[in-house]
This record gives C-alpha cells, sequence and structure tokens, in this order.
C-alpha cells in the first residue's frame, strides 16, 4: 500500500526560503505583481524573478503554469518553481497549481510560501494528489519521500481547512492503490481481508460468503465466479454518521478482480489491463474510507460483489440461463459482460436490505463507453433527474468529468429473450445503453438510482491533471461532495 505525501502547515517565515532544500516555490499572479515571498525570492536570486515576470515568456503565461529556475542563485534550493496563479483562483485552478507543483517535486522536499493566498487547502489537495505513485513492487533502496511545508499566514486556519480534503485523498490513494495492484496480489479475498481493516476507522465491515449468497439467492452472481479457484464474496461496508432514524446512501460497486472475458475469452494483447475491472468496488471502498476519516455527518451503505471471471470446466457457458435474486431469468449470451451480473444481484440486495434512499452502482462496464466518451468522461445514466442532476453538479465541483446518457424502451427491447426473461447483451449498437438498461431491470420503481460506467476513466494509459497514469481514483471527490452537498 502507498501512503500520502505528508503535508505541514507553518507560519509564514520569508527566512526559510534561503535555506530550504528540494524546491521552493513562490505565487505570482498573471500580471507579475509580485507578493512578499516573491520579492524576498528577487532579492535572494539579484533580480532574477524581476527579469523573468518582465520577459515575453511571462507574457505568455496561463493559470496554472509552472516557469522553474533551476539551482538559483543566493539559495540552497535545487529549483525556485513560480506558479502562476491569482490571489482568488477558482477551486480547480488552485488544485491544478497545487498538482503542477507536486509533478515538477517528484518526491523531493517542497517549500510553499503560501502567505495569505486564498484557497490554500485546495492547492495542497492538488499536491496530495499529483504526489501518489504506486511504487509497492519496485524493489528500491530508499523508501524515504520527501515532505511538503506550506507556509501560510494563518496555518491553523489552513490545516483545518485541509484536514477534510485530505481525508478524501486518503480515499482517492485506496481506490488508486486497488485498482493498480496485480491480481495474484489482490484477490476476492486479499479485496475481503483490506476492507475488512476500514473497521478501525469506525465501518461496520461484513464478508458475506459463497455459502450466504447461495443461500440469499445471488446465482446471478455466483455464476460468474464459477469457474474460478478465488471465492466470491460480498462486502457491505456501512458508515452511521447521521440520524439513526435516515435511511442510508447506497453505494454498489463491480469488483471482478481479475476479467479473462470466460468462456467467451478476451483476445491476448491488453488482458493484462483487467486487473483494473475490479475499479468500481475500489471507489466504493475508497470513498467509504473519505467519509470515515472525515466523520461524514450522513448514512452511507457501500457494497462491493467481488468475483474473478476465468473459463474452466465449471465455469458459466454462452447459452445458459441463470435466475437472479430478484428472481428474474437471464439468458448469458457472452460471459464478457459479466459486471451487469455481479451487479445486479448486489443492487437488489442493497435495496432488499437497507431501502436506500438512492443508489449508485460503479462499473468499469462496456469499452462501448469508452468509444462514445473517450478518458474524459464517465458515462452517467439515471432514473431520476434531480438526484442525478445533483451528482452531475459535484462531478462538476470537483473537476471528475461526467457525462450524462440516455435511457429509453427502445433500448430495454433489445434486451428480450426467446428463452428468459432477458438477455445480458443487446448486440454492438448502443451497448453502453443496453447494459444501463439491464441494470435498471434491478432498480425499484421508488429507488432514485444513478449508474456510473467509469470504464473509460477508472485507469488511463497517460497522466492527468491529478494523476501519473494507471489508475485515477475518479469518483471518490465528486461521491464525498455528493454526499457532503445532499445528505449532510
Amino acid at each position: 500500500m502507498s501512503s500520502l505525501v505528508p503535508i505541514r502547515f507553518q507560519a509564514f517565515e520569508l527566512d526559510l526560503m534561503a535555506q530550504a532544500q528540494g524546491r521552493v516555490a513562490i505565487l505570482i499572479p498573471a500580471d507579475g505583481k509580485m507578493n512578499p515571498a516573491a520579492r524576498r525570492a528577487n532579492r535572494l536570486t539579484r533580480g532574477a524573478v524581476a527579469r523573468l515576470v518582465e520577459s515575453d515568456r511571462f507574457a505568455k503565461v496561463k493559470t496554472g503554469d509552472v516557469i522553474s529556475l533551476a539551482w538559483p542563485g543566493g539559495m540552497e534550493a535545487e529549483a525556485l518553481d513560480i506558479l502562476v496563479l491569482p490571489r482568488r483562483p477558482e477551486p480547480d485552478e488552485a488544485r491544478k497549481g497545487g498538482a503542477a507543483l507536486a509533478k515538477l517535486a517528484g518526491g523531493k522536499d517542497l517549500l510553499v510560501m503560501a502567505g495569505n493566498q486564498v484557497r490554500t487547502e485546495e492547492l495542497a489537495l492538488g499536491i496530495a494528489l499529483r504526489s501518489y505513485d504506486f511504487d509497492a513492487h519496485k524493489t528500491k533502496d530508499d523508501d524515504a519521500k520527501g515532505a511538503v511545508t506550506i507556509c501560510h499566514a494563518k496555518p491553523e486556519d489552513a490545516e483545518a481547512a485541509f484536514a477534510p480534503l485530505y481525508a478524501v485523498a486518503d480515499g482517492v490513494r485506496m481506490t488508486r492503490d486497488l485498482t493498480n495492484e496485480p491480481a495474484n496480489i489482490l484477490t476476492t479475498t486479499e479485496f475481503a481481508n483490506r476492507l475488512k481493516e476500514m473497521e478501525e476507522l469506525g465501518l461496520k465491515v461484513e464478508v458475506l460468503d459463497e455459502d450466504k449468497l447461495a443461500e440469499l439467492g445471488m446465482r446471478t452472481l455466483l455464476s460468474v465466479g464459477q469457474g474460478s479457484d478465488s471465492p466470491s464474496k460480498v462486502v457491505v461496508m456501512q458508515w452511521n454518521g447521521g440520524d439513526a432514524d435516515d435511511a442510508p446512501l447506497a453505494l454498489v460497486g463491480k469488483g471482478v478482480v481479475f476479467d479473462t472475458g470466460g468462456i467467451s475469452i478476451k483476445p491476448a494483447a491488453g488482458m493484462e489491463e483487467m486487473t483494473m475491472d475490479m475499479g468500481g468496488a475500489g471507489v466504493v471502498a475508497g470513498t467509504m474510507r473519505a467519509l470515515a476519516k472525515r466523520k461524514a455527518k450522513a448514512n452511507v451503505v457501500g457494497l462491493v460483489g467481488l468475483v474473478e471471471n476465468m473459463p474452466s470446466g465449471s465455469a458459466t457457458r454462452p447459452g445458459d440461463v441463470v435466475k437472479s435474486m430478484k428472481g428474474d431469468t437471464v439468458e448469458i449470451i457472452n460471459t464478457d459482460a459479466e459486471g451487469r451480473l455481479v451487479l445486479c444481484d448486489v443492487m437488489w440486495y442493497a435495496q432488499e436490505r437497507f431501502n436506500p434512499v438512492g443508489m449508485i452502482d460503479l462499473a468499469t462496464l462496456t469499452g462501448a463507453i469508452i468509444i462514445g466518451l473517450g478518458h474524459e468522461n464517465a458515462g452517467v445514466f439515471s432514473n431520476n433527474d434531480t438526484f442525478c442532476d445533483a451528482f452531475l453538479k459535484a462531478a462538476r465541483a470537483e473537476d471528475e468529468g461526467a457525462w450524462r446518457m440516455p435511457l429509453g424502451q427502445a433500448y430495454d427491447d433489445l434486451l428480450k429473450s426467446r428463452i428468459a426473461d432477458m438477455k445480458n447483451v443487446g448486440g454492438r449498437p448502443a451497448g453502453s445503453i443496453t447494459a444501463a438498461q439491464f441494470l435498471q431491470r434491478f432498480v425499484k420503481e421508488e429507488t432514485p438510482w444513478i449508474h456510473l460506467d467509469i470504464a473509460g476513466v477508472a485507469s488511463v494509459a497517460a497522466e492527468t491533471s491529478y494523476a501519473p497514469k494507471g489508475a485515477t481514483g475518479w469518483g471518490v471527490r465528486a461521491l464525498s461532495r455528493f454526499v457532503q452537498d445532499n445528505f449532510e
């Protein structure tokens, strides 16, 4: 498991700049007006900062840009980073500015001279998010990583504002760790054990084994994992931070720890990436961690279905018919459309047991959503405009891309089966929509529901503003904000 970069706040002291090791960052707005830290850096470097501000290069800068002066004279630091940032930035501007500083720091010590900068807590969040590095399986000589010190005019206030954001960053870290972890390490059992450890944060965590799942009638979920030696499980995490009488919000995650496609086996090229097919369960886990660590005043239950989809003599075959926990029968056309079979049973169980005020499921469900939206936005499907709009607002506030997609009877009709109540796929056209239509059949009419197809955003091949390439942790910040704005 990785750890968050340590970030501490201390009183604003200009004298720290000359002797600081690693990197020193100052903040200058695009108009070039220098604050006390910039003026001190300018004196230490014998006018280098002023010459930069007056240069043609600085005239072309944009908010969030960082210009570095290597080995600045008069300072012991290896670099002086000038972050272009207005004194009152928008939250995403501050976050991206912090992320840019963290990327340049590369794990070395970083001193940020924030002074009386507004939204320093958001800048610190950007640093925490972009400092992430998954190196658990690399041989290394030194595990020590640099620390971040933020000098602020009111350090206690800045630290208090940052504390809940740091908790959310830790949830993002957990999601990234789980999503990056190889499948021989993150088995269904290991996944469940890591979630069970969160009881120390105040979560109530239950692990339902295969015997219990069979007793409950979760036959579609069990059908996915029956070809694997790794036992299928459902983990239920409860955070009870609200009133005892309040119904919880339910978060449901697909946790396929490795997906070969089963008998409908995937092509070999790129199959190693299917370690991330538990990304939805990873987001649910990270969100529950964030809510517990920031002591959210809301009731939220997180449920994840953990399975491995493998081909074997006992694996489910194309053409098999399986009865869901709800009682509907499903003709399995393609065993590689397995995530919806996991989710439908867990979603039905969540509604039957908890009668939630609303339900959100998350899954790396379809390649089709990547064709439609690329890696910039998750697909959002919902049966309730008010519920959906509230989530989209939270996602925008946290700069996490999300785009609403349609639902409709014509799409649902594509799931008709000759021999069962439904098929598990509706063909190539509108593949992400028919997958959502399948899930909607397991949503009670009175339950506000959102389906998030995160196949394109859970893990990416190129770095993003807030993360190196690999797992992004998309969704933890948006869901935490959604809970904060609507249920606390």
